[in-house]
């Protein structure tokens, strides 16, 4: 299997020239104070398509022969590798057709639109990513099309390795720790690339969210393994599968690989925002989650979390604030069964609820021939320990009925 080399890195450096930005390497002043560690966030937010990827897909591109370039390019992508494909597909005056999940963003959808114009056309097919690159690969077989993978190439993964060799030049003092986030594995195979032979003392963190860890899995396995379920929250790592290629690049080289919650993910999100004035897609706030969690090792070390997109989109404001407070154990659901008397709402409200918790979700039907009449009732909290509290006040007045968080089944009807 050929893989990608520091020669391919160096001429996809040139290839980039004047195309993609030379993201920032940030201090960031926050986290280096919890963390007592250097940290550093490397800003591919920062990019003209907001993400990574363009370098990758602009390396690919520029280099294909004219004889490709007459017919047409075709790539699946879960949207940011979308927006480097179809602003490539403009600067290079070629035709392509990128094939995207239905439950794509609409942000990003109208990301591709916008940079690709008049150059691309958008096919919205399937749950995942996985789905979409069947499609796109069933289309290049029909119309001799060339496919840009978002991953699995080696090209790609020199433009992405690119991102490696700025942050060597760009480091004052030796890296000690750096966190990338994993989907199909080709941004980590592409530093790994560089820093397996650049600077190999520096510890090369993975990052996936808990819902689809395919790099994990094929470390265990020994080969790239498909997930039978994914949680596609986290739309830019959420993948089945792993490349080969990436696979083959990274088996030896990673130092480990965690896991993050999709909660800590969209709290992180929050603090990002708020704290630090960063807009942060989930995907990119994998590695500030693992970073900020990984304890004890980083004090007195230097650290990058790599930023690897800001393509969010603010209309999941509410379920990026949902999932936060439920991670938090902030936000919990009930089925309360309120006596049919004047005035048990009132009790309720009174004597169970404590004095900083919010209702923030109330359903109720009331049934004039019961007792009792239920309700599904949200309550936020101000602090996770007030739970305990009030489920004994619920429980002790006999209004307690049914506890929502741990019946996913009917919970998820809820967020």
């Amino acid at each position: 299997m050929e893989l990608p080399t520091l020669e391919g890195v160096r001429l996809a450096v040139q290839n980039l020239d004047g195309v993609a930005l030379e993201s920032p390497l940030q201090k960031n002043l926050r986290l280096s104070e919890k963390c007592q560690a250097e940290v550093f966030f490397k800003r591919e937010d920062l990019q003209q398509v907001r993400s990574f990827k363009i370098r990758g897909a602009y390396n690919t591109i520029c280099r294909l022969s004219e004889e490709e370039r007459q017919k047409g390019i075709v790539c699946s992508s879960a949207g940011n590798h979308a927006q480097g494909v179809a602003f490539s597909c403009r600067a290079l005056q070629i035709k392509g057709t990128i094939f995207m999940p239905v439950p794509t963003p609409q942000q990003k959808v109208d990301q591709v639109v916008m940079f690709g114009g008049d150059y691309i056309d958008i096919v919205l097919v399937g749950d995942t990513y996985d789905d979409s690159e069947a499609a796109a690969q069933a289309f290049s077989e029909q119309e001799g099309k060339i496919i840009i993978h978002p991953f699995n190439d080696i090209r790609v993964i020199e433009g992405q390795a690119t991102i490696a060799m700025e942050l060597i030049k760009q480091a004052s003092t030796p890296i000690d720790y750096i966190f990338i986030p994993i989907g199909g594995g080709g941004l980590i195979s592409g530093i790994v690339t560089v820093f397996s032979q650049l600077s190999p003392e520096t510890q090369i963190i993975g990052v996936e969210p808990l819902g689809a860890p395919s790099m994990r899995e094929a470390l265990a396995a020994g080969k790239p393994v498909a997930l039978t379920q994914i949680d596609k929250f986290v739309d830019g790592a959420a993948v089945k599968k792993v490349g080969n290629i990436p696979f083959e690049v990274s088996k030896n080289h990673i130092s480990e690989v965690v896991t993050v919650p999709e909660g800590l993910v969209c709290q992180v999100i929050l603090d990002l925002y708020n704290k630090d004035g960063i807009v942060a897609e989930p995907a990119a706030a994998l590695s500030v989650a693992a970073l900020e969690n990984f304890g004890e090792k980083l004090k007195g070390k230097t650290a990058i979390a790599l930023l690897c997109g800001g393509n969010n989109d603010i209309t999941r404001t509410p379920e990026i604030k949902e999932r936060a407070l439920l991670f938090a154990k902030k936000k919990h659901y009930f089925i309360v069964r309120f006596p049919q008397r004047a005035g048990a709402l009132k009790e309720f409200v009174n004597e169970i609820l404590g004095p900083n918790d919010d209702i923030t979700y109330f359903e109720f039907n009331k049934k004039t021939s019961k007792v009792k009449a239920p309700a599904v009732v949200g309550i936020e909290l101000k602090d996770a320990a007030d739970f305990q509290p009030l489920l004994e006040r619920m429980k002790s007045s006999n209004f307690y009925g049914e506890y929502l968080n741990e019946q996913p089944d009917l919970f998820e009807f809820l967020i």
